[in-house]
């Protein structure tokens, strides 16, 4: 998909750029929380 047909479907349904700014939102906020639960910790 070009740019300019990203921006004309984003202009034609804005409600949609609100649901991708939120699914981005909540896809970095969930890679954050894997990588804190796969840390380990080393013990002696």
């Amino acid at each position: 998909m070009s740019d300019n047909t990203m921006r004309d479907y984003l202009a034609e349904h804005p409600r949609m750029a609100g649901a991708l700014f939120t699914i981005l939102l909540l896809l970095t906020q969930a890679g954050g929380a894997v990588a804190a639960n796969n840390a380990s910790i080393a013990g002696p």
